[in-house]
C-alpha cells in the first residue's frame, strides 16, 4: 500500500469514527422523536380524528411540501426580524452591561428599566408601538430586541462581575489602569455569560417576532399561523408553528457552534471539570 493510500484509508476511518461518534449521541434523540411522530399519526387514525382538528404528521408533511414557496416566502420575513431585533439587542445588551458593571451608580439607574422590558407584557404594548412607529417592520423589530435585552443584559453583567479577584489585585498592584484590568481580566471572564445570554435571547427573539406578527403584519410565519387558523387550515398552521420550532433550534445550535469555536478553552476546561462532557 502506497503511503497515499495509506492516508486516504486513515482519513476514512477517521471520518467513519466520526460519524459514529454522531450517530451514538443523536440517536436517542432521533429515536424518541420517531416515536411521538408514529404514537401521533396513529392515535390519529385510530380515534378517526377529523384533519380540520389534528391533522396526522404525515399532512402536515405533505403541506410542507405543496405549500414550500409560500412557507418559504414568510419564513423569510420572521427570520429578517428575529436577526435584526436580535443584533440591536445585543449591541444594546453588551453597551447597557458595560456600563452596570463599572459603576454600582449606573447599576441603579439601568437595572430597574431593563428589568422592566422584560416583565412588560408586550401583546398589550405592540399595538402602541404600531401607533407609534406605523405598520411595518419597524415595530416587530423593537418587540424582539426588547424582548431579546435582558437576558443579554444580566448574563454579561454577571459575567463581567465573577472576575477573579485575585487576577484583579495583582493586576492593580503591578499599576494596571482600570480600563485594563476590565480589557484583560473581566472581558474574557466575561464571554461564557454572555454566549450564554445569546442563547436564551436568539430563541425569544422567534416568539418576539411571532408577538409582533400578530398585532399588526401581512407576511410572516406568526401572521400565516394566525390567517390559516380562521381558515380551519389546521396542517398550515402547524407547519408554521415546526418552522418556528426549527428556526429557534438552528439559531441556537449556530450560537452554541460559535460559542465552541471562539471558546474553545473554556469547552477544554469544562470536559476536565465533566469527564464525558461533550
Amino acid at each position: 500500500m502506497t503511503v497515499d493510500a495509506a492516508r486516504d484509508a486513515g482519513a476514512e476511518r477517521g471520518m467513519l469514527s466520526r460519524a459514529l461518534a454522531v450517530l451514538r449521541r443523536w440517536l436517542p434523540a432521533v429515536l424518541v422523536a420517531a416515536s411521538v411522530i408514529g404514537l401521533w399519526e396513529g392515535l390519529v387514525a385510530v380515534n378517526d380524528v377529523p384533519s380540520w382538528k389534528l391533522p396526522p404528521p404525515s399532512e402536515v408533511a405533505v403541506e410542507m411540501w405543496e405549500a414550500r414557496a409560500l412557507l418559504a416566502s414568510h419564513t423569510w420575513v420572521t427570520l429578517t426580524e428575529v436577526l435584526a431585533g436580535f443584533a440591536i439587542a445585543l449591541i444594546a445588551g453588551v453597551t447597557l452591561a458595560g456600563l452596570i458593571s463599572i459603576s454600582s451608580t449606573m447599576a441603579r439607574v439601568l437595572y430597574p428599566p431593563v428589568i422592566a422590558s422584560e416583565t412588560v407584557p408586550w401583546i398589550v404594548i405592540a399595538p402602541l408601538l404600531l401607533i407609534w412607529v406605523g405598520y411595518g417592520m419597524q415595530h416587530k423589530v423593537i418587540v424582539v430586541a426588547l424582548i431579546a435585552l435582558f437576558p443579554i443584559v444580566v448574563n454579561t453583567a454577571d459575567g463581567l462581575r465573577s472576575a477573579d479577584p485575585d487576577m484583579v489585585s495583582l493586576l492593580r498592584a503591578l499599576g494596571a489602569s482600570r480600563r485594563q484590568i476590565f480589557a484583560k481580566v473581566q472581558v474574557p471572564s466575561s464571554l461564557p455569560s454572555l454566549f450564554s445570554g445569546i442563547k436564551i435571547a436568539v430563541t425569544a427573539s422567534v416568539i418576539g417576532a411571532v408577538v409582533g406578527e400578530w398585532v399588526g403584519s401581512s407576511e410572516g410565519l406568526g401572521y400565516l399561523a394566525i390567517r390559516s387558523k380562521s381558515q380551519f387550515l389546521t396542517d398550515r398552521v402547524l407547519a408554521s408553528i415546526f418552522l418556528l420550532c426549527l428556526m429557534g433550534i438552528a439559531l441556537f445550535l449556530v450560537a452554541a457552534l460559535a460559542e465552541r469555536r471562539l471558546l474553545p478553552w473554556y469547552y477544554d476546561a469544562r470536559r476536565n471539570r465533566v469527564p464525558g462532557l461533550e
